[in-house]
């Protein structure tokens, strides 16, 4: 029997969050560049995070801290978020 913690069932990748959902992100994994690079745009453990718009082979656009921000699609893999449930503000 496998047991997981309830706080790791809305975990995903942030390219994983569809249009207008809403999370806070609980990780930023990569290369020291990258994760340098992600964190002096703002965006830190802890930090909610809305997807404005995530279409197929286009960079994900998101809002954050009054900012939008485009990112690489491929960059989105290594930034977890927890997804907010339905109804709760962020």
């Amino acid at each position: 029997m496998i047991l997981v913690k309830e706080e790791f069932i809305n975990m995903k990748k942030l390219s994983e969050l569809k249009k207008d959902s809403s999370g806070v992100i609980s990780a930023v994994n990569g290369e020291l560049r990258f994760v340098s690079r992600i964190t002096s745009i703002g965006l830190t453990p802890g930090c909610s995070v809305t997807v404005i718009k995530n279409e197929k082979h286009r960079p994900l656009l998101v809002y954050s801290r009054d900012t939008m921000i485009a990112l690489n699609r491929s960059e989105c893999e290594w930034i977890e978020v927890e997804e907010a449930d339905k109804g709760v503000a962020v």
